[in-house]
């Protein structure tokens, strides 16, 4: 896998977790959103939008941090990040 393969994987898969996100108004009309297979994943918002800004932003620093300390991540539609990426030689570039 290819280093510019890996950054593919990555958008596909905050694209793909973030399809899988559920949102609720709160009592004092703010939002709160969350994506159940990322355990610990939850934003907020005044508006849903800004909810799913955060909820994505949120998502992306998980991902990073879980990475760069090995725990293991969800597999999201068949996309596995647990898996260590192979790299191409830098004379095929």
């Amino acid at each position: 896998m290819s280093v510019r393969s890996v950054r593919f994987i990555l958008s596909d898969y905050v694209d793909k977790a973030n399809a899988l996100a559920i949102y609720d108004k709160l009592e004092d009309g703010t939002f709160v959103g969350k994506i159940p297979l990322c355990k610990g994943v939850i934003a907020f918002g005044m508006t849903l939008r800004e909810c799913e800004d955060e909820l994505r932003s949120t998502l992306e620093d998980w991902i990073l941090l879980g990475l760069k300390l090995r725990h293991s991540l969800p597999v999201i539609d068949g996309i596995d990040l647990n898996q260590e990426p192979t790299f191409e030689p830098m004379d095929t570039l």
